[in-house]
This record gives C-alpha cells, structure tokens and sequence, in this order.
C-alpha cells in the first residue's frame, strides 16, 4: 500500500482491518513505514495507533474545514453542490423551451419532442449533436 494512513482514516476501521488480515495471513506493507503493520510488539502497536488516531484526527479536520467553506459559499447564495441544471447551463435555451410550451399552436400546447424538435432547429442540441429527449425538457420546464 501507498502509505500507512491511506490504508485506514478511522482507527477502529484500521485496527479491524489490520486483524482481519492477519487472520488470513496477509501482510500490510506500507511505502512509507514497512514495519509499521509488521511488527507486534506492544510499542509498535501503540506507535500504529497513535499514527491511526492522527490521521482519523487529520481527517475530521479536512471534513470540517470543507463543510464550514461549503457554508459560507452558500450563504452568500451561490451554489456549491450538484450538476449545474439547464437554466445555469443555457439560460437562453432554457426560455425558449418555457415560451416554446406556454403558447399554443392551433389550439394545443406543443408536446416535449416538438419542441425538443423546435430547440434543435433552433440549435439547441445536446453535446453530441441530437435534440433532447423529452425527459431532458421536461426538467428544462419545471426549472
């Protein structure tokens, strides 16, 4: 394995882990300490927990840091997480496909593939150059 922290960022994962696999006979080496798993003694275990105990601690930190960025991002109203949808993707696009379903034509309101039909001619395609699917404009109206 890469390195001794990578194989586990929770110690008790990393302890259950590392028995389960010495019940099977197979060793965990580790890049950056090779006897870091190989060794029994009492202090090499403590050395291993307390590196495991680090690396759970490093990890809640990174987690923590992340989550409280992700909070002020959105509290200033933009978003943080997700696809962006169609109207941020294509606003224009996005319009058309509203104003496209809201007026009628002789009478009745065009279906999803007409006016996916009528995006297309339009150029409003999908990236690999076809008109969306009526699934795709459904989401575009409702956005």
């Amino acid at each position: 394995m890469e390195t001794a922290n990578r194989f586990a960022r929770d110690l008790i994962v990393q302890e259950t882990g590392y028995g389960i696999l010495k019940e099977r006979g197979i060793d965990l080496i580790a890049a950056d300490k090779p006897d870091a798993f190989l060794d029994d003694t009492p202090t090499a275990k403590l050395i291993r927990q307390v590196l495991g105990a680090v690396s759970e601690f490093e990890k809640a930190m990174v987690v923590s840091k992340l989550k409280g960025a992700r909070d002020r991002k959105r509290a200033t109203g933009v978003k943080v997480e997700g696809r962006k949808n169609y109207a941020e993707i294509n606003p224009e696009m996005v319009a058309l496909a509203k104003k496209l379903r809201r007026y009628k034509v002789q009478g009745r309101k065009r279906t999803l593939r007409e006016i996916a039909g009528e995006l297309a001619q339009a150029e409003f395609v999908t990236d690999t150059g076809k008109p969306y699917a009526a699934a795709a404009i459904a989401r575009m109206i409702e956005a």
